[in-house]
């Protein structure tokens, strides 16, 4: 993603960046440190105004916020980030951005760290083989297969608990596992999860012809 560099905000415990958008145009993205939702606003072409976005939370973040945040960032520069930064965004057609998934990029970076090997490249072949032996193990995946559950919801379970344990957040959400697996993707065009894939199809294989 495109980004400028972070300032501080006087009147909230905050910071905010300007954001280049994939479909184009630009916007205002404010972290506040007391919660999870960002907001974001994207600068009107026509009179230079922020405009909030509907999933915007009013009251964290007050149009005097934004104002103040494109005066600060004012002339600085865009430029590409080798990794993620905290929030992820995805712009619909009508041109207002919309919160997709916030990750802190602390945690991604603990993610990539524990799966980088010893040439100091990433590697999905460490990052399976943990995943298949939290497959072997779990008593909760055994259920899930019992019961019949879908390769996709196993998958998930089993991402999640891992990234939670390797991040050292309990409270990773699955979607924000889900979000940093694509991630990954994006530093390699291959299937992240193939061989994990691959080993709970054969689960379930084996359960259907049980």
């Amino acid at each position: 993603m495109i980004r400028t560099n972070s300032v501080t905000l006087s009147n909230l415990p905050a910071v905010a960046y300007r954001q280049k958008f994939p479909a184009g145009g630009s916007g205002i993205v404010i972290v506040r440190s007391d919660a999870t939702q960002p907001g974001i606003a994207s600068i009107s072409k026509t009179s230079g105004e922020p405009i909030i976005s509907a999933n915007t939370p009013a009251d964290l973040y007050p149009l005097e916020a934004f104002k103040e945040a494109m005066e600060l960032t004012s002339g600085m520069p865009y430029h590409k980030q080798g990794k993620p930064r905290p929030v992820l965004i995805e712009l619909p057609e009508d041109d207002i951005p919309e919160v997709e998934v916030v990750i802190d990029s602390g945690e991604y970076e603990k993610l990539v760290e524990a799966y980088t090997d010893k040439t100091g490249k990433f590697s999905y072949a460490l990052l399976n083989k943990d995943l298949i032996q939290l497959v072997h193990r779990s008593s909760v995946v055994r259920r899930m297969i019992g019961a019949g559950e879908t390769e996709e919801a196993i998958r998930t379970y089993v991402v999640g608990a891992k990234f939670r344990t390797v991040t050292g957040n309990a409270n990773l959400t699955d979607e924000q596992a889900l979000k940093m697996a694509e991630l990954l993707d994006e530093v390699s065009p291959k299937g992240v999860f193939r061989e994990l894939n691959a080993d709970i199809r054969s689960r379930l294989g084996k359960r259907k012809g049980a």
